[in-house]
């Protein structure tokens, strides 16, 4: 059976992330799999990329599924545009691949980055896209403990706990503050694999480095610990957006 991946991305302010949950239908994965039902004809599983909690945005975001039918990716046939017009305004698909049977958006994805966006002055239209911060930062210390975990293996004072994951190792390739503008800063990190909660938890963190309350040495301490509580509490997911992921070339069918 052909497989397929779907490229798409969304506003998570309304939502209870990706992954389907049995205490709620309102989340991404969840809708998307009843509006691809709906069109293509026949009951369609997918599988995510990675998950997303409540309230996380992702401008670039893969999932993969099963179906009969073999001319989903073709221009000519208008499932994007019939896709979106039946998904709610936050959804949009951008692209159908027809991609190797054995491929997986979750497996296959070479790395990903993450954005999380920050602002230090009162900005109405900023409000449910960004972390409004009040007082001053230290953005260069920020960035000194910020490459600091381009050389760490175990991100466990990262990590939700209690979580089912086999192994908390990730490699980290990018981590950096950029200032925007006067008023805004982005943090962007890029690695193979990221746990639940990391990144948010990981700024919350650089914070308090900002803040002059943790120095690099302390931080470096927190990260060796390998305890979540020793590290700073998660910022809001509101502001966080899951912005690239890249696969091998090798997965998708000409």
């Amino acid at each position: 059976m052909p497989r397929y991946f779907i490229q798409l991305a969304y506003n998570g302010t309304n939502y209870n992330g990706w992954q389907v949950q049995d205490n709620t239908p309102n989340t991404v994965q969840q809708i998307l799999q009843e509006k691809l039902s709906l069109i293509i004809g026949h009951t369609i599983d997918v599988v995510g990329c990675g998950r997303t909690d409540t309230g996380v945005h992702a401008k670039d975001y893969y999932a993969h599924f099963d179906s009969e039918k073999t001319d989903l990716h073709s221009e000519g046939t208008n499932y994007i545009y019939k896709l979106n017009k039946v998904l709610p305004y936050e959804i949009a698909i951008k692209k159908i691949y027809l991609v190797k049977e054995e491929s997986s958006a979750r497996f296959d994805a070479e790395f990903r980055s993450y954005e999380y966006f920050l602002h230090t002055f009162k900005d109405p239209f900023l409000t449910q896209s960004s972390l409004l911060f009040y007082g001053d930062l230290d953005f260069d210390a920020m960035n000194e403990a910020a490459a600091h975990l381009l050389s760490v293996t175990d991100f466990t004072s990262f990590s939700k706990v209690n979580t089912q994951t086999k192994t908390n190792n990730c490699n980290v390739t990018f981590a950096h503050w950029t200032k925007l503008n006067d008023t805004q800063y982005a943090f962007k990190i890029t690695a193979n694999r990221f746990l639940q909660n990391m990144v948010r938890a990981i700024v919350g963190t650089l914070l308090e480095v900002g803040k002059g309350k943790i120095n690099l040495e302390k931080f470096k301490t927190i990260v060796a610990n390998k305890n979540r509580s020793g590290a700073g509490m998660s910022v809001s997911g509101h502001a966080l957006y899951l912005t690239n992921i890249q696969y091998p070339t090798s997965i998708f069918n000409d």
